[in-house]
């Protein structure tokens, strides 16, 4: 199951079916089953905060994802997105919002399958399965 919370933004997922499924193709693509996901949209400030508690970092970041799975090959975890980080990013990519928060959703599915991005190569590797998921999308 796929849920979307919204903390402290005012924010609607667009298409929210149409979003769920093609998370879920993702996943399965992957070659995991999804158990429970829980996406929780919220503003700089929020994550910042939880970025501070959780991971002891003092930083703004787009999205930060907790793994809460205790099976292999199974997608159970909470995904936080900054919802003014993704806006941001957009904007400097001159791409469209809709298009960044797909990919930005995207990213944290392919952390959850174990994907990693802080080397050059396994960041290159996350984005063009990303590019590939939003052709997709």
């Amino acid at each position: 199951m796929i849920q979307f919370f919204i903390e402290d933004v005012d924010f609607k997922v667009p298409q929210p079916r149409k979003t769920k499924s093609w998370l879920q193709s993702i996943i399965k693509a992957e070659g995991f089953t999804l158990n429970q996901l829980n996406y929780i949209f919220c503003s700089d400030e929020y994550l910042l905060n939880v970025n501070r508690q959780y991971l002891e970092h003092d930083f703004y970041t787009d999205i930060i994802t907790f793994d809460n799975s205790e099976e292999e090959a199974v997608v159970e975890g909470d995904i936080f997105i900054s919802i003014d980080r993704v806006k941001d990013n957009a904007q400097e990519l001159n791409k469209p919002f809709e298009e960044e928060l797909l990919r930005v959703l995207a990213h944290g599915i392919l952390h959850l399958v174990g994907y990693d991005d802080h080397e050059d190569e396994q960041e290159h590797e996350m984005r063009a399965k990303e590019d590939f998921y939003l052709v997709t999308s």
